[in-house]
């Protein structure tokens, strides 16, 4: 089983990647809650030089109450992560968690529906992307 689903991207910068992919989330009922610049924090702390790599922390908060509600360590699961990284050949490529199977170690029969249905979100904006 793989743990996230993706799509590689041409002809797109990384800027318009980012823009496009918030677009998407937001269509589906998810915000931004945090975000971290990869390639930023590894100049800055260790002065590596590293790709393009942002990890977008997307949040729906009515699935995200329903699961806490369900389940309140499942906070340790959330949000969930969009990782949007430049390749060497200048594609971009966006991945998405499962969250099936992100939270299929979590025994607990409420958060399987809940699940799916995040996922289908999380597909909708895998495959809206273009």
């Amino acid at each position: 089983m793989s743990y996230y689903f993706n799509k590689v991207l041409k002809d797109i910068s990384f800027e318009e990647a980012i823009k496009i992919v918030e677009a998407e989330l937001k269509k589906e009922g998810f915000g931004i809650l945090t975000e971290i610049n990869i390639q930023e924090t590894l100049k800055k702390k260790i002065d590596v030089d590293f790709k393009k790599y942002k990890i977008l922390g997307a949040c729906n908060p009515h699935f995200a109450h329903k699961a806490l509600k369900s389940e309140d360590k499942i906070g340790l699961f959330l949000p969930c992560n969009v990782v949007v990284e430049e390749n060497e050949d200048g594609t971009v490529e966006v991945s998405i968690v499962d969250p099936i199977a992100s939270m299929s170690p979590v025994e607990n029969k409420e958060l399987g529906g809940l699940a799916s249905e995040v996922q289908l979100k999380l597909m909708n904006v895998i495959n809206n992307i273009n």
